[in-house]
């Protein structure tokens, strides 16, 4: 094997990357046997955080109570009827809501119905064609 033949198949301590750092999204990122190092703010993280974080975030898929799948602008029709904590009001079953949005958390629903802004669990709502 010749010296150009290793160099290229191990790269050199300390060699520069192409990724971003978490912090400061700037490229001035060093290479080290078990981590990277940001150059301009200092910040050092281990290479399987970075790798998880190449994988990019899975996209949630929301259903609803028949299996259909929710995306965000969707009209919503109530499943049941639900009472509304804190308040004397009651959606009732077959009540429809425009334009949902789809959150994080255990509401996966924001929308609005009777004037209200409602957080909805998934499985008490159905997808209206």
């Amino acid at each position: 094997m010749t010296l150009g033949a290793i160099s290229s198949k191990f790269p050199p301590y300390g060699k520069q990357h192409t990724m971003t750092c978490p912090l400061c999204t700037l490229d001035d990122i060093l290479e080290h046997p078990t981590s990277y190092e940001c150059l301009t703010c200092g910040h050092d993280w281990k290479k399987e955080t970075q790798q998880e974080e190449d994988t990019g975030p899975e996209e949630r898929v929301v259903k609803d109570a028949h299996g259909n799948v929710l995306q965000n602008g969707d009209i919503v029709a109530m499943v049941k009827d639900l009472k509304l904590k804190g308040t004397s009001k009651v959606l009732k079953s077959g009540m429809k809501s425009k334009g949902i949005r789809l959150v994080d958390g255990d509401h996966e629903i924001d929308c609005k119905m009777d004037g209200l802004s409602i957080a909805l669990k998934a499985q008490f709502v159905k997808k209206v064609q």
